[in-house]
């Protein structure tokens, strides 16, 4: 997945009840590891982690918050 980029955005596609986390929880991209492969911070609504995983790219999806205009 080449747009996951450092600080992207993304939501877990799956549960990992080792971490307590569960699909849909949303995270920062905070370090590249490997090709398709992130540390991905979770923090709370405070700004205060509480999880950091390495994570594949098939296990995130990356969360957009502008529009994406296509060319006519």
């Amino acid at each position: 997945m080449a747009d996951i980029e450092m600080h992207s955005v993304v939501a877990l596609l799956e549960d990992l009840p080792g971490e307590g986390l569960v699909r849909g929880q949303v995270g920062t991209v905070v370090e590249t590891w490997a090709p398709g492969v992130y540390e991905i911070e979770f923090c709370d609504d405070s700004g205060r982690a509480y999880a950091m995983v390495a994570l594949r790219a098939e296990q995130v999806m990356r969360l957009h918050h502008e529009p994406s205009h296509q060319a006519a």
